[in-house]
């Protein structure tokens, strides 16, 4: 015997995606007190969860640290010892810069620090020039610092500046890369010019401003001569090796 097919009945109402009373309807029961008491046992276990990740990725992030940690020191050690040989004529030294180093008191001759590092260039054992880094404290628009190689006779051997931000195009001219005006330094000392005369040529001195910033060379110059300063001041303990102990 057969039946005739039910035919489903045709119905207005729209699907439960697009019934907002439907959705409504299952959000006040989500969020009733019987339901969220339920939930809460799983947020803890997801808070948990998280500080899991949170964990394992502070432990990747030691992990890439320590990887890295010996290539960055590498770069800074490679720019470092550039910057000394750049102050440094290669010709009076045989030795590893780096390695052959002093640490001697400095703040009271201001040149940035309590206690400076003194690189020692020797030849056939003999210390037969010295370079250490320092800071002009108060350039135009921030902190200038340089580093210097000074023979033993504390004539300079070279000047050159490792950082600043000064302003382009006009205090950036302490860069040698900018121009020669570093290289006026070459060769004098304490006793030439005088120290009346270790100022910039505005203030009556011998060494060259710069067109529109005479701020940033005149705290440069300021702060070379006390490099040479703190030379003259340890000029026997960087001689004398005997009598200091070493780094």
């Amino acid at each position: 015997m057969s039946s005739d097919p039910v035919h489903e009945q045709p119905t207005d109402e729209p699907p439960e995606s697009e019934n907002p009373s439907g959705t409504k309807q299952k959000l006040l029961a989500f969020l009733a007190p019987e339901n969220l008491a339920l939930w809460r046992p799983r947020l803890s276990y997801q808070a948990g969860v998280l500080a899991v990740f949170a964990l394992l990725a502070s432990v990747l992030l030691g992990f890439a640290d320590l990887a890295t940690r010996d290539a960055i020191q590498q770069r800074l050690d490679e720019d470092l010892k550039a910057s000394l040989e750049a102050v440094v004529p290669a010709d009076l030294y045989d030795n590893n810069l780096l390695e052959d180093t002093m640490s001697l008191p400095s703040a009271e001759h201001n040149i940035g620090a309590a206690e400076t590092k003194v690189y020692l260039a020797k030849k056939a054992g003999s210390v037969s020039a010295v370079c250490f880094k320092f800071i002009a404290p108060d350039g135009y628009a921030g902190p200038i610092s340089l580093v210097m190689g000074v023979n033993t006779q504390g004539e300079i051997l070279g000047v050159r500046v490792i950082a600043h931000v000064e302003t382009p195009g006009l205090g950036d001219k302490i860069e040698l890369a900018k121009s020669k005006w570093a290289l006026g330094f070459n060769g004098k000392s304490l006793d030439n010019p005088t120290a009346s005369q270790w100022a910039v040529k505005k203030d009556g001195g011998v060494f060259d401003q710069f067109a529109g910033a005479t701020i940033t060379p005149r705290k440069v110059v300021q702060a070379v001569k006390r490099g040479l300063d703190f030379f003259r001041a340890n000029r026997a303990a960087l001689l004398g090796l005997h009598d200091v102990s070493k780094d």
